[in-house]
């Protein structure tokens, strides 16, 4: 049955580069909140879009009141979910490519949101549509959910959850293989000072920001896991909130150490007069490695690539920070970094169609919940 959904797939390939292609021409950027869209019109358009196209495939749908669309194949309550996104980061600049044109050239596909999260989500779809086709009866239904504000806070799935149960597992193909078993904690702090206490702004960011090496080491933060790595700090841009100075900063932190930790060590190095604010706080993730969910994910993308896909961890925060029960798989492949939020976002042809392969094999054996055999 495997190899019979392998085929299936290559089969739809070209229809499904066609639909992925009108899909990232749509700049579904978030905008300004309209009846019914309250990420915009864009991204309006590009929900309605894959519904409308999941419909003629034959699928059951469902829109969630315009923060996130279902595609649902078998019967069931305790559901399998796949969940990406297809809202994106504004293009900016240095293209050689439209941002929004989708260009395809020697087999590579340019275009914002061709990588994140477009092109990977909908290789998902084309995954089911090819169970579908084979009329495959699954132990536990499959939903796909097409988010539509990951990139800007997740609230698209805090109304999802609102709405619905958690799936049983599942993954979020937003991140990179093999399977990652762990994501790091993501604290983003903001300091801020009004007009009188600028000088002690500008020294606290001269004096810990701007030296610091990345991992926290002017915090007294400088700590690593084992299986996590180290500590990292990014910097975000001086901006203005009124008349106050204000700086965020973003730390990735692992297993070890608690935002609490975090905000109390910073605290202390502040001068008097500054005001400092937690914005964000996701804590980190960690499933077994040995585990059913990471184990059968590992084995597709084994079987699919020949390559070793032991369990890795991340730095990068997904929807695995909220949706319970789900890890990142995918769609980038080893040594593919730095194209995300990137001009000339890319991805290959060749590589689209591996991962429908890789979620068509993973979804099947997930949806049969380890009764299934080859």
């Amino acid at each position: 049955m495997e190899e019979m959904l392998i085929q299936k797939i290559a089969r739809n390939a070209d229809d499904m580069i066609e639909s992925i292609k009108a899909i990232v021409r749509i700049p579904s950027v978030k905008s300004e909140p309209l009846p019914q869209m309250p990420y915009g019109k864009a991204i309006h358009e590009a929900l309605s879009a894959v519904l409308a196209l999941a419909q003629e495939m034959g699928f059951e749908t469902e829109n969630v009141d315009g923060h996130m669309g279902i595609v649902k194949y078998g019967e069931g309550k305790d559901y399998i979910g796949i969940i990406g996104h297809l809202d994106v980061v504004e293009a900016g600049d240095g293209w050689k490519h439209a941002p929004f044109g989708a260009e395809e050239e020697k087999g590579r596909i340019y275009g914002r949101g061709i990588l994140d999260n477009k092109g990977a989500i909908l290789s998902c779809l084309y995954a089911l549509y090819a169970i579908k086709q084979l009329h495959i009866t699954l132990q536990h239904p499959i939903w796909i959910l097409f988010g539509t504000d990951e990139e800007s806070g997740f609230h698209d799935l805090q109304y999802y959850l609102r709405k619905h149960q958690p799936p049983i597992m599942g993954f979020t193909p937003d991140c990179k293989y093999p399977v990652v078993y762990g994501e790091r904690g993501r604290c983003t702090l903001q300091v801020s000072a009004d007009p009188v206490h600028y000088d002690a702004f500008c020294t606290f960011v001269n004096a810990y920001l701007q030296q610091d090496n990345g991992m926290g080491k002017c915090f007294d933060l400088e700590i690593e896991d084992q299986e996590f790595g180290k500590m990292q700090l990014s910097r975000g841009k001086l901006h203005r909130e009124g008349e106050k100075l204000c700086v965020a900063f973003t730390f990735a932190y692992p297993f070890g150490i608690d935002a609490e930790t975090i905000m109390r060590q910073v605290r202390s190095f502040l001068p008097d007069g500054l005001m400092m604010q937690c914005l964000i706080n996701w804590e980190p993730v960690r499933f077994a490695k040995d585990g059913f969910l990471c184990r059968t994910l590992q084995s597709a993308y084994e079987k699919i690539t020949g390559t070793d896909g032991t369990p890795v961890t991340t730095s990068g925060g997904t929807y695995a920070k909220l949706m319970p029960h789900i890890v990142p798989f995918g769609p980038s492949f080893p040594g593919q970094k730095g194209i995300a939020h990137l001009p000339d976002e890319w991805m290959d042809k060749e590589d689209l169609i591996k991962n429908a392969m890789i979620y068509g094999i993973s979804m099947l054996r997930l949806g049969s919940e380890g009764t299934y055999e080859e």
